[in-house]
């Protein structure tokens, strides 16, 4: 579970949404906005609401700590918690902290593999990004 959480980090920072959508293809992603379900919502919710820039990726770094997760071996589900401090740079927009707060997610296992099933965002520090998401 630890290494899906980390690769939303990094698809999401790599600028990879139809990837991140794959992570989602059969769950949830509860944010500030409406629920995006599957791998085309959640892939267009993030197409729609993170700007790009000219490599190709939105010039943040997700860090996720905090990690804790309780999995249920035997039925095949577990939930983890962590925290997010989500920092950007751009030529003329110094490194900063732009955002923090919690993911709360849930995972099963499918055909011997770890899914997400919903992941729940609660952003509750927020600077400025005037650079990140459009208005």
């Amino acid at each position: 579970m630890t290494s899906l959480i980390a690769r939303y980090a990094e698809l999401v920072d790599s600028g990879d949404f139809a990837g991140v959508g794959g992570l989602f293809a059969d769950a949830v992603f509860v944010g500030s906005g409406a629920p995006a379900e599957g791998r085309e919502a959640v892939e267009r919710m993030l197409r729609d609401t993170v700007i790009l820039y000219e490599d190709g990726t939105p010039r943040t770094h997700h860090a996720t700590t905090n990690i804790a997760v309780r999995a249920d071996e035997k039925a095949g589900t577990a939930t983890a918690r962590s925290y997010v401090t989500v920092f950007q740079a751009l030529p003329d927009f110094p490194l900063q902290a732009i955002a923090a707060g919690r993911y709360g997610d849930r995972f099963e296992r499918r055909e011997g593999e770890w899914r997400f099933v919903e992941r729940r965002v609660l952003i509750h520090l927020v600077g400025d990004v005037s650079r990140h998401l459009r208005t």
